[in-house]
């Protein structure tokens, strides 16, 4: 046999190479068609999960953020009320959702924080791991309002009040561990007061026996009390966010009446389920900036007593671990149960 018809054995470095180009190249195809789905989002409808019942705050809010986000993106965007678990329901079956994009849910985020503390064996959903934030939207302020039996034009005069009743005031709420009880148990630790909680199921039955002197103090939204406000029916103290609130501009903040660090409110956002392709979630976020810039979009969410407002998704993420680690403290602190 001659040298030129002699064989040789294979190369090693060859073969590795070989086998190492073979394999990157089947890495590299999932990569190159995700990349190639997420170039051409959305293709199709998305449904937009609004985890209460229509004709709430959150409704309004997703279906004017929807219809906007509809031309936005080029494709509709259908809202779904899922309600029912205080809004787990809806928002469990978003977590749940292929992350692709076409499942996303407008939630009331401080309740989902909530919620995922205190429910955490039933909930179905964590903040932190379920979902990919997109941007927050709004945040709803709470208002401390009280009846026509309390003897108090001011809060520091209420809390002097508080203080000199042996065993202090009845609050009423919208329900047991809702953000307007946590927000009343975080006030009691803040201003150093009793206060005895009185859960009922919804704000209008809360703010009715408010205005029977059944309870002495209610920690609501805005939305809720600002017509009982306006009426005269109801006497508000503070609103509790760091600036007045326009609608209600002659109502001072509670630091400007002497509770500096009281601030409470409640967020709304936009989600997609955890694990959804970072250049889908940058599209929503570009998309969810432009709505938001609207001023007809601002105008709708003022009209629901809401702040409107845009963050970055990284920015929503560290704004929903704020309200994870706040309301968690306070849910410990006060040994607060489930129902």
């Amino acid at each position: 046999m001659t040298a030129a018809h002699r064989s040789h054995p294979p190369n090693r470095r060859a073969l590795l190479g070989a086998a190492l180009l073979t394999l990157g190249a089947g890495l590299a195809l999932p990569t190159a068609a995700s990349a190639a789905a997420d170039a051409g989002y959305p293709a199709r409808p998305i449904k937009l999960v609004v985890p209460y019942t229509p004709g709430g705050a959150t409704d309004v809010i997703g279906r004017v953020v929807g219809q906007k986000l509809s031309l936005a993106l080029g494709q509709p965007v259908v809202v779904e009320n899922r309600a029912g678990a205080a809004g787990n329901l809806g928002a469990a079956a978003v977590a749940k959702e292929k992350p692709d994009g076409y499942t996303l849910l407008l939630g009331a985020l401080t309740s989902h924080s909530i919620n995922s503390v205190l429910m955490a064996s039933t909930a179905g959903f964590t903040m932190d791991k379920s979902f990919a934030p997109i941007g927050v939207v709004g945040r709803v302020p709470l208002v401390v309002t009280v009846g026509p039996s309390v003897k108090a034009a001011s809060l520091g005069e209420f809390i002097a009040l508080a203080k000199s009743r042996p065993g202090g005031l009845n609050y009423g709420s919208s329900g047991n561990g809702s953000p307007q009880h946590l927000a009343a148990e975080l006030f009691k630790r803040q201003a150093g007061v009793p206060l005895t909680h009185v859960p009922y199921k919804g704000s209008t039955p809360a703010l009715n026996d408010l205005m029977g002197s059944q309870v002495d103090v209610v920690f609501d939204t805005l939305p809720a009390t600002q017509g009982f406000i306006k009426g005269g029916r109801l006497r508000a103290l503070a609103v509790t966010t760091a600036q007045r609130v326009p609608s209600i501009a002659d109502i001072p903040t509670t630091a400007e009446a002497g509770l500096s660090g009281f601030e409470v409110t409640s967020m709304f956002g936009l989600l997609a389920p955890a694990g959804t392709p970072a250049p889908i979630v940058a599209r929503l976020s570009g998309a969810l900036k432009e709505v938001m810039g609207q001023q007809e979009v601002k105008d709708a969410l003022v009209a629901q007593g809401a702040m409107p407002t845009f963050t970055t998704p990284a920015e929503a993420r560290a704004q929903i671990a704020e309200e994870v680690a706040r309301w968690s403290a306070v849910i410990r602190q006060a040994g607060i149960q489930p129902d």
